[in-house]
């Protein structure tokens, strides 16, 4: 069967923009064709880089271009819906980096937007892609560990991602950089949906380095199956850190659990004179020069499955949900109550 390639356009030339272009042109099922960014020289840059034949600085250009079949929107947190509307009114298909959008407006411009235009959406919530929370997720759905009943994830990340690594850290929050990957990946592992959830945060570190946003949310989740579940998302794990993520999960069932440590794990360790690492073999590592983190084979798999037709493994629906409930967290550590997510 002869499958024909998807002609990719790029919205967002940072450093993940860069990694979507380095995908497209090494997939078999894929032709990266434009790329889209108001640096224009970074924009170019890229595209030279990887073999791009055309550079925008409007994407409304870019979702005029009749040869793109669909477009990867790498742009900040809180800047999708815009695009995201024009790339569906333009006939696109689109992949969003997470999260799906950060308001309710927004979120339900873009969904409204895909379903009038019949195109197809996915949002890259690349925990699912996660080889141990993968396995984790097979286990429990195997049955033989009984069934859900609490859980426990920690997704957080050293000081230097808010202060150094994004310049838009003040504008966002680590609920929504880290924090939706936690909320989908729980959704995935309990089979079920956030219904109520009980959030407190903590401030002040990130503001003394001038950065303004919350350093910690630690929120609890119930479930409608009845599962229970505390979700910890920090910005401020200390620089030395041995990983850039601290990350850790476990799924407490009725007959047994399971238990996931990914940041201090014994399996790789780096010690120089100055300190001790732990080299990334997950996220976005390298393997003879090609890309084969849980980050990348996301990424790949929008291709795969434009390329056979089949359903997206985060579907628009996972994604809409894991906003909407994100949104529901912000607005509990925000009034210090519990809050009834609004699907």
């Amino acid at each position: 069967m002869e499958i024909k390639q998807v002609r990719m356009g790029i919205v967002g030339a940072g450093t993940w923009g860069e990694t979507h272009a380095s995908i497209y042109a090494e997939h078999l099922f894929a032709d990266p064709v434009a790329i889209c960014d108001m640096n224009e020289q970074r924009a170019r840059e890229i595209a030279e880089k990887y073999g791009i034949r055309k550079v925008y600085t409007d994407y409304h250009d870019l979702a005029a271009d009749e040869e793109v079949d669909a477009v990867a929107i790498v742009t900040p947190d809180f800047a999708h819906a815009d695009i995201a509307v024009a790339m569906a009114d333009a006939k696109k298909n689109i992949l969003i980096e997470k999260p799906l959008a950060t308001t309710r407006e927004d979120i339900a411009r873009i969904c409204e937007a895909v379903e009038r235009n019949q195109v197809r959406c996915m949002v890259d919530l690349h925990n699912r892609w996660n080889p141990p929370f993968n396995t984790a997720k097979q286990e429990i759905s195997s049955g033989k560990l009984g069934k859900p009943y609490t859980a426990y994830i920690r997704h957080s990340d050293v000081k230097w991602v808010a202060t150094d690594m994004l310049s838009w850290a003040s504008k966002s929050s680590i609920l929504w950089f880290l924090g939706s990957h936690s909320l989908d990946s729980l959704r995935w592992l309990l089979d079920s949906e956030a219904k109520r959830v009980y959030s407190v945060k903590k401030e002040g570190i990130l503001k003394e380095l001038g950065v303004d946003t919350p350093d910690v949310y630690l929120t609890t989740i119930e479930f409608e199956n009845g599962a229970i579940a505390h979700m910890e998302n920090g910005w401020v794990t200390p620089n030395g850190n041995r990983n850039i993520n601290d990350f850790r999960c476990s799924v407490m069932c009725t007959e047994g659990m399971i238990s996931l440590d990914l940041s201090s794990h014994n399996l790789i360790e780096e010690v120089t004179e100055e300190k001790a690492s732990v080299p990334d073999i997950l996220v976005s590592n390298m393997v003879f020069d090609r890309c084969k983190g849980l980050s990348y084979e996301s990424i790949r798999d929008f291709v795969d499955r434009l390329a056979d037709g089949r359903e997206f493994r985060v579907t628009l629906e996972d994604a809409r949900k894991t906003a909407l409930a994100i949104i529901a967290i912000h607005e509990s550590a925000d009034t210090g109550v519990p809050v009834d997510i609004e699907y």
